[in-house]
């Protein structure tokens, strides 16, 4: 298809069709790293809210760079892949303390910022600063892989540099920032991945996708590696109207989020198999057990959390020396901190 009669088509339809979202609306490169990050891993549907909150809470980087992390990571809340929060804060401080509040304007100094891939470079340095550079993402792959035929698995190495090198090619002389923001548009809205719309589709004459019939075979990727299966057991201790919780520690998921006192099993135990634990053995000598919960599902990208809630009753003073010093925290205390959503939405469960 011609380089030049593909980035009119895309412009064009982006023009009639393309959504209202606030980060389309400037050029501020802090708002548009901000909405950046946030849409890592995440719809704009469920993103927009987010955005529009940390947007309110810290209107400048300076702002979030002075935000303590906690306050960071609940906001964030819901959102998942908490990495990306905190290299958010991370590199908010760094562009507060070290750039003087000024976001890097070029590509190859965007890369150097925590959390910045080279497509969140690309449409920073796109959408901020007009550079002309392609920007990647899952919407642009698809539809490069669709209209012009290429089953290069986006995956790999080969086929990161073949799409690399095709949309760099496609890349108009002029209005770039507006292209980039069509392609990446036409993927998510009219090239979709499992429903895409060819019959009212512009450039359908010239997709080969669509010529061939292969629209749900493209693009090609690798299946994900296999899940690894966790099992929580959660004591929900209480003193109260307090609850237990903790900090989780580093080098696991949900690391600075807090939740319940926590054991983990090869599988599913009972309360009784638990029991043989000496730290579990001096909770539930000293506590009442009031109630236990089903087994709850939450899927992570490569992990899936098998969970149960046992609730424990301790009375007031009790803190069994072998759990280690216990914190409890008031219902008000316990809305300001950060938690995993699985412990989030138990804690918001009518019964507890």
């Amino acid at each position: 298809m011609d380089k030049q009669l593909f980035s009119q088509q895309l412009i064009g339809w982006y023009q009639r069709h393309h959504r209202d979202l606030p980060w389309r609306r400037t050029k501020n490169p802090y708002c548009i790293w901000l909405s950046e990050i946030i849409l890592q891993q995440t719809r704009v549907k469920q993103g927009l809210p987010y955005y529009l909150r940390f947007v309110e809470a810290f209107p400048t980087v300076q702002s979030l760079a002075n935000a303590e992390e906690r306050d960071v990571l609940r906001l964030w809340q819901g959102l998942g892949y908490y990495s990306r929060a905190r290299n958010l804060h991370q590199t908010a401080k760094l562009v507060a303390n070290e750039h003087r509040g000024v976001f890097p304007g070029r590509y190859a100094e965007l890369l150097m910022l925590k959390g910045v891939g080279t497509y969140t470079a690309a449409a920073i340095a796109s959408f901020a600063f007009n550079e002309k550079t392609a920007v990647l993402d899952g919407n642009v792959f698809r539809v490069l892989a669709r209209v012009f035929g290429v089953e290069t698995d986006i995956a790999s190495n080969e086929g990161k540099q073949v799409f690399s090198r095709l949309a760099t090619d496609l890349l108009p002389d002029a209005l770039t920032d507006v292209y980039n923001q069509a392609i990446m548009e036409f993927g998510a809205v009219q090239c979709t991945p499992a429903t895409p719309d060819c019959l009212f589709c512009p450039l359908n004459r010239d997709c080969q996708a669509n010529l061939t019939g292969r629209q749900h075979r493209l693009p090609v990727k690798k299946k994900k590696g296999n899940v690894r299966e966790r099992y929580f057991h959660y004591l929900v201790l209480r003193q109260g109207d307090a609850v237990h919780l903790k900090e989780r520690p580093e080098k696991d998921i949900w690391r600075g989020l807090y939740d319940f006192y926590l054991k983990e099993a090869p599988a599913m135990r009972t309360l009784d198999d638990l029991a043989g634990e000496e730290d579990v053995k001096e909770l539930l000598a000293a506590a009442v057990v009031e109630k236990e919960s089903a087994v709850f599902t939450h899927v992570l990208t490569h992990q899936r959390i098998r969970a149960k809630f046992w609730h424990l009753r301790l009375p007031p003073g009790a803190s069994p020396a072998v759990a280690g010093p216990l914190r409890f925290y008031s219902p008000q205390e316990i809305n300001a901190l950060p938690k995993p959503i699985l412990i989030a939405n138990y804690l918001n469960r009518p019964f507890f």
